[in-house]
């Protein structure tokens, strides 16, 4: 998304961009590595889950080789992270800036639910999305291209981030009751199961209305509402949420929350760059 705002400004830069993706790949795999190692230690990933088995639950991988695993992609994404911001970056001020923010990048991936006090198990999860997969990860990407911030641009990474949200809060409520069983507050056991499906139509109504907002106040041409087209499958998802009750059927609604995600924003940075 970030990479689309920078080309509709004819700012886009293809070296940027690919180790963009590269280190954000990086982190994710990092993040669901420390997901698997972390729930194991601390019992979300129980016998009784009803979602998917994990790897280190079910033994297909040690602990020992799961830790292996973090080390080697957090160390990739530091790696890869650097050569980003030497290619992008000339002013060493922003260089140590965005170096911070890869640096909590990295811990934020493993101490979601690794560590001894996961923030995940907490409820900050949620946020924690907002700010890397939203805030960070767009306006990030744009501004070592675009090296400028419209405050505007928020709006399209606040709607990237609500979705990534959604994402977590479908897996959240799928596994609501082997985390009460861990002690694992997240935001569906905070609120609980219904308060939890209004809060997932809250995510998808908001991503919908900042992407709507931007488009009001960076008009360019009808391209640019062709996101628009994306709403029946933020309904679908949301309708599922609302009406599935046992995890098994609600896991599908996982992965089609994340595609969606995915096509919502190819059809928004589309629409404007094309506008």
């Amino acid at each position: 998304m970030g990479s689309f705002l920078a080309a509709g400004l004819g700012l886009f830069q293809w070296d940027v961009f690919l180790l963009c993706s590269l280190t954000t790949i990086f982190l994710q795999i990092l993040s669901n590595l420390a997901n698997d190692y972390g729930d194991s230690i601390h019992g979300a990933d129980s016998a009784e889950r009803e979602g998917p088995s994990r790897a280190v639950q079910s033994g297909a991988i040690s602990m020992k080789a799961m830790k292996n695993a973090m080390i080697l992609f957090g160390i990739l994404s530091f790696v890869t992270g650097i050569v980003l911001l030497y290619i992008s970056l000339t002013s060493m001020e922003e260089f140590l800036y965005f170096l911070g923010l890869g640096v909590l990048a990295i811990i934020a991936a493993i101490t979601y639910t690794a560590g001894k006090k996961p923030y995940g198990y907490a409820g900050l999860g949620d946020i924690s999305v907002m700010i890397f997969f939203g805030w960070v990860g767009v306006v990030g990407t744009f501004y070592l291209q675009a090296k400028q911030i419209p405050l505007s641009y928020f709006l399209p990474a606040s709607s990237m981030g609500l979705l990534a949200v959604a994402v977590l809060n479908v897996n959240n409520i799928r596994d609501i009751n082997s985390d009460i069983k861990a002690g694992k507050k997240s935001m569906p056991v905070r609120l609980g199961r219904r308060k939890a499906r209004i809060y997932h139509w809250f995510l998808l109504l908001g991503a919908v209305l900042s992407a709507i907002i931007f488009v009001v106040l960076n008009y360019k041409g009808w391209p640019q509402w062709a996101f628009l087209l994306v709403l029946p499958l933020i309904f679908i998802n949301g309708r599922a949420v609302q009406t599935k009750e046992k995890a098994a059927e609600l896991d599908p609604y996982l992965k089609q929350m994340a595609l969606t995600s995915l096509v919502f924003m190819l059809v928004f940075g589309l629409g404007h760059v094309l506008a």
